[in-house]
C-alpha cells in the first residue's frame, strides 16, 4: 500500500486554486538559452571524446581500430572522421566504401551547421572543424571516380575548392588530371590559371604538359612545358614509360623532385598518360629532353 505522504501533491484533497505567475519574457529566454547552452556542451564534450579515439584509432590498425570507431560513433554519431575510417577497414567493396562515406559527409553537414557554409566559404581549412568534413569529401570523391561516376567526384572536388581555395588538401592535382581525362579543357585551364604561382610543383607541371600535347600536339609551347616539367623532376618519365616499375607500396609521403614524387604521380596519372595518343612516344621523344638531363631539380619541399 502507498503512503499518502509519499506523493506530497497528493497530500490534501481540498482543491487549490491555480496560481499563475506573470510570465516575464526575459526570464523565459534565460532559461532557454541554458538549455540550449547546456545541450551544446554536452554535445561538445560527447564530439571531444569521440573525436579523441578517432586520433587513437588512426594510430593503430585491425579490430583494436574499428572497436575505437565504433565507441566514437556510439557517442557522437556526427563523427565524419568515423566513417572514414570504418571505410577503410571494414567495406568489402567500393559500393560499401560509398555508402560509409556519403553518411560520413552528411554527418559533417550536420555537425557543422548551415551558417558555416554559408559564411566561412574560402576559409574552410582553417576552420579545424571542418577538416573530418573535407577529409570525409575527398575519399568519397575518389570512390566515385574508381566506381565510374566520374562527374559526381569532380563535383566533389569542385565543390571543395570552392570551400577551401588555398587547397591545404592538395586536391587540384587529382583535380587536373580528372579534368585532363573528362577533356573538361576550359575548366582545366582555370585551374591552371588559378594555381599559376606553382611553377615548382612538378606533378602539376607534367599534367600541364600533357594537357597541352593533347590540345596541339607536339609544337614548341607544348614541348617547352614539358621540358620545364623534366627539369623539376626528371625521375617521372621512367616511370610513365615503364622504364621502372612501380613498386606496390606508394611512398608515405613525397618529396618534390625526387623518386617518391615520380612514384606518388605516375600512381595516379600513368592511365591518364597511356591513354592520350602519341603521349608516352613523345614523352620519350629525345626532343623533350633538351636541357633536362643535366638540371637535377633542387627542391626538397615535402607534401
Amino acid at each position: 500500500m502507498v503512503e499518502r505522504n509519499q506523493y506530497p501533491w497528493r497530500a490534501s484533497e481540498k482543491h487549490a486554486e491555480p496560481v499563475f505567475a506573470t510570465e516575464d519574457p526575459r526570464s523565459m529566454e534565460s532559461a532557454t538559452e541554458l538549455i540550449a547552452d547546456g545541450a551544446e556542451r554536452y554535445a561538445s564534450r560527447a564530439s571531444q571524446r569521440a573525436q579523441d579515439l578517432i586520433w587513437e584509432a588512426w594510430e593503430t590498425t585491425g579490430g583494436r581500430r574499428a572497436a575505437l570507431v565504433r565507441q566514437a560513433l556510439a557517442l557522437w554519431p556526427d563523427c565524419a572522421d568515423a566513417y572514414v575510417l570504418l571505410a577503410q577497414e571494414t567495406a568489402l567493396s567500393l559500393e560499401q566504401k560509398r555508402e560509409l562515406l556519403e553518411r560520413g559527409v552528411a554527418a559533417g553537414e550536420r555537425a557543422l551547421g548551415r551558417r558555416v557554409f554559408q559564411e566561412d566559404v574560402g576559409d574552410f581549412w582553417l576552420i579545424f572543424e571542418t577538416r573530418p568534413y573535407m577529409r570525409a569529401r575527398a575519399a568519397l570523391a575518389a570512390v566515385l571516380w574508381r566506381l565510374g561516376r566520374r562527374e559526381d567526384a569532380v563535383e566533389h572536388q569542385r565543390e571543395l575548392l570552392r570551400l577551401n581555395p588555398r587547397d591545404n588538401q592538395g586536391l587540384r592535382y587529382r583535380q587536373a588530371n580528372w579534368l585532363l581525362a573528362l577533356g573538361c579543357h576550359v575548366e582545366l585551364d582555370q585551374l591552371f590559371a588559378a594555381h599559376a604561382d606553382e611553377g615548382s610543383a612538378p606533378g602539376f607541371a607534367y599534367t600541364r604538359a600533357l594537357a597541352a600535347f593533347a590540345r596541339r600536339g607536339d609544337d614548341v609551347e607544348s614541348r617547352g612545358v614539358l621540358i620545364r616539367a623534366r627539369e623539376l623532376n626528371p625521375h617521372i618519365p621512367a616511370y610513365l614509360t615503364g622504364r621502372k616499375k612501380l613498386p606496390r607500396k606508394r611512398p608515405a609521403y613525397t618529396v618534390f623532385g625526387e623518386d617518391s614524387e615520380a612514384v606518388d604521380y605516375a600512381a595516379g596519372a600513368g592511365e591518364l598518360w597511356a591513354g592520350v595518343p602519341g603521349a608516352l612516344a613523345w614523352l620519350k621523344d629525345e626532343r623533350t629532353k633538351r636541357s633536362s638531363d643535366h638540371k637535377p631539380a633542387k627542391s626538397n619541399a615535402k607534401r
